[in-house]
């Protein structure tokens, strides 16, 4: 479901890396209270929440891709299950891997740099923005061996 569809009036206007930081933490609460995306929209703007559209774009892109996002980060990270990583740490990963993948107008370093920034904001461990950096890397490396 297209969560852009119905929230013309909570559209606001921010950073991009605010509106990337927004989409990690709704993504987050998805994941831990098991909820669909929708639910909580409709929750945060029951207390004035906004969201702009950059951030509902990223977190309607990444749930509509979850399944194909999480395979990739489960074959990039070697000895860790899915589960295993912190889920915030998770949820950013997520974005920026969505962001490769389906964003062209996006540069890859910028998706890169900006993950491991909000790492660095909203991670839950000091080695969190070593751990992005490190998966993103070798993500990015996948992509290059790729067109070769």
């Amino acid at each position: 479901m297209n969560i852009l569809q119905g929230f013309d009036a909570i559209i606001m206007k921010i950073t991009r890396r605010r509106a990337r930081e927004k989409a990690v933490v709704l993504l987050y609460q998805m994941d831990l209270l098991k909820k669909k995306p929708e639910e909580i929209v409709e929750n945060d703007q029951l207390v004035g929440k906004k969201f702009d559209e950059f951030s509902l774009k990223l977190i309607n892109g990444v749930t509509e891709n979850l399944k194909e996002i999480d395979k990739i980060i489960s074959s990039t990270v070697q000895n860790w299950s899915l589960d295993r990583i912190a889920v915030i740490d998770r949820n950013i990963l997520r974005v920026a891997i969505y962001e490769m993948i389906y964003e062209d107008d996006i540069p890859l370093k910028v998706s890169v740099d900006e993950a491991i920034e909000i790492a660095k904001n909203l991670g839950q461990k000091p080695d969190t923005p070593k751990f992005i950096n490190g998966v993103l890397g070798e993500f990015l490396n996948k992509i290059s061996d790729d067109v070769k």
